[in-house]
């Protein structure tokens, strides 16, 4: 199946915008990972994230595409607050943007991620994600309500092809591979270190005697895309939350291909982000999100008990 078929056509718009971005920014995270020269600029915003010179330049190619292709629509992305764009000074379209995640990585030719979500604030749900993966082959992880208020999810790989998802054969924790953003030693590693009773259940052996139980690092959204593809079981942040921006668009693409995202309570988080007002979507961008995404609602809560 050819992406054009597999997806409706806002979702084809906005997959094309991103590779577009994608395909302009990879050279020259490239050129600053080879050169050394990676465009740090302080972060107003945010004083304890890292901020590029690309981050910012993907924050304006992004209005400025989108401002091309929607009529009107609220614009909130990380480096900048809310913003209204177009003639309407209501709409009802909120595009929730993370330009360039994980750049400290990108700019060293690692990883880097960028997510963009449409939001429609009469249907209160997402209608469309896209999160992109800058430098591997599998390059886009897609979302979409189509026109019988169906989700579907798909990946999308460099060279054209597009796989649909669906939901994952249940796993018990101690044969998962479960991810967790760990890179901050203090704020992040160590509370991870400090989880026993999840350490402990993933170390059990199976009846073979052998412990298949995994503990990997994962970044924003595309944590929450890799549980959705099946290429890990479940990812978890319970030390500080998700922002929105890297919570939400991995959700609605997880949420479309049958898996779950659920609260330190076990309770699932809703796709509702509650964008009533501007007011609304400028606090919802300053809020945090801690959670359990798993390929099936049975993992999510035991990986809940084992955290508790």
């Amino acid at each position: 199946m050819t992406p054009d078929a597999a997806l409706a056509p806002l979702a084809q718009q906005v997959s094309a915008m991103v590779r577009q971005v994608m395909t302009e920014i990879r050279p020259k995270l490239v050129e600053a990972a080879l050169s050394g020269n990676r465009g740090e600029s302080r972060n107003l915003r945010h004083a304890d994230n890292f901020l590029s010179v690309h981050d910012l330049w993907m924050h304006r190619r992004y209005r400025e595409l989108l401002t091309g292709s929607l009529e009107s629509f609220v614009y909130g992305s990380e480096e900048a607050e809310p913003q209204v764009i177009g003639d309407d000074p209501d709409p009802d379209l909120c595009v929730l943007v993370d330009p360039l995640d994980t750049s400290e990585l990108a700019v060293r030719g690692l990883n880097g991620y960028t997510h963009l979500m449409v939001y429609s604030r009469a249907l209160a749900r997402p209608v469309v994600s896209v999160v992109g993966d800058i430098f591997h082959h599998i390059q886009l992880y897609v979302g979409a309500r189509d026109d019988a208020g169906v989700d579907h999810a798909h990946v999308i790989t460099a060279d054209g092809q597009s796989t649909p998802l669906g939901p994952s054969t249940p796993k018990k924790l101690a044969e998962s591979l479960v991810t967790n953003y760990l890179m901050r030693p203090e704020e992040r590693f160590v509370p991870l270190a400090g989880q026993h009773e999840l350490v402990q259940a993933l170390s059990q052996p199976g009846p073979d005697g052998k412990a298949r139980g995994r503990i990997g690092v994962d970044f924003g959204s595309v944590g929450l895309c890799h549980v959705a593809a099946g290429l890990t079981d479940a990812m978890i942040e319970f030390a500080r939350g998700f922002a929105i921006w890297d919570l939400s668009p991995g959700h609605y693409i997880l949420h479309a291909a049958g898996g779950t995202v659920v609260d330190l309570h076990g309770d699932p988080i809703p796709l509702d982000c509650g964008f009533q007002s501007l007011d609304d979507i400028a606090l919802a961008m300053n809020g945090r999100q801690k959670f359990v995404a798993a390929g099936s609602s049975e993992l999510a809560q035991e990986i809940v008990r084992a955290l508790r």
